[in-house]
């Protein structure tokens, strides 16, 4: 079984860093990263079969941000699974970014490497 391509959305290093070394060492999954909404959405046409994004990116002055990387995406691949991890719990945000075509919005809270882990294994496939 081939394995799936996940992106990663974040302005946040660190967190960047995390990811890809959590997921890359678990295997049945190539990752790819990106700092900018911008630079997501120029990879798109490699078809990532999930896209976790981030809410804002604050790193560039007039970046897109998460909801309209979300809309963006939706309008290259209306079928790509589209994930939200933010820091942000505000529900008016949760629904605009769900009713934009994001499937599930995540919380950056202490357990979101764990959630993270079985949401993209329940959408893609085992992880391990």
């Amino acid at each position: 079984m081939p394995s799936k391509l996940v992106f990663f959305v974040d302005d946040d290093k660190m967190i960047l860093n995390l990811l890809e070394y959590t997921f890359k060492s678990r295997g049945g999954i190539r990752v790819k990263t990106f700092f900018s909404g911008e630079e997501c959405l120029d990879h798109m046409q490699l078809k990532p079969d999930l896209v976790v994004v981030d809410h804002m990116f604050t790193g560039v002055r007039g970046q897109i941000n998460g909801l309209q990387v979300v809309r963006k995406i939706r309008e290259i691949d209306k079928d790509v699974t589209i994930l939200v991890l933010s820091g942000q719990e505000d529900e008016n945000i949760i629904a605009d970014f769900i009713q934009s075509g994001a499937k599930q919005y995540i919380s950056k809270d202490d357990y979101f490497i764990d959630t993270l882990i079985e949401t993209i294994e329940a959408e893609v496939g085992s992880v391990s």
